[in-house]
């Protein structure tokens, strides 16, 4: 099973997609990945922001139900629910003033506490619905990749 996903093209775009569709490292982590164990770029590419754009459509329509059934069923998340509510409080600033721009720099800058899923879940904190956040997202997705592509590109030069 191991050498299916390091030793075929659809293992390792599987892992790819898996990697992206990660908190925190997302897609930032994943076309990296791919194409460092020799994926070419647009198999790469694709996997990543597939992978990165999956969770976004849930996260919108179901976190807050999510962090509700939690914090009532399992009371010692309560304060980890709360930073986490805090923190996207503090994010959603800049799509508050620059609407969806805001939104879609939030998902674009590959820097810590950023990204799809900070995106998706400031969106659906400040109840924007999926028609509106999802599109938005994509476009930071997709800038995020472009960053990401020449960031690993230049990293690839460098060596």
């Amino acid at each position: 099973m191991i050498s299916w996903l390091t030793d075929t093209t659809i293992g390792m775009m599987t892992m790819t997609f898996l990697i992206s569709m990660l908190p925190v490292v997302e897609l930032r982590l994943g076309l990296p990945y791919g194409m460092a164990i020799g994926l070419n770029y647009p198999l790469a590419l694709i996997s990543a922001v597939a992978g990165n754009l999956l969770p976004v459509p849930f996260i919108i329509l179901f976190i807050k139900n999510v962090l509700t059934f939690l914090r009532e069923k399992i009371k010692r998340l309560d304060g980890f629910i709360t930073k986490i509510e805090e923190r996207a409080h503090l994010k959603s600033e800049v799509v508050t003033k620059y609407g969806t721009i805001g939104l879609c720099l939030l998902v674009a800058i590959p820097l810590p506490g950023t990204g799809a899923w900070t995106g998706a879940l400031v969106a659906a904190l400040m109840g924007m619905s999926l028609k509106r956040a999802f599109p938005t997202i994509i476009v930071g997705v997709l800038i995020a990749a472009a960053i990401m592509t020449a960031v690993t590109f230049g990293a690839i030069h460098l060596f």
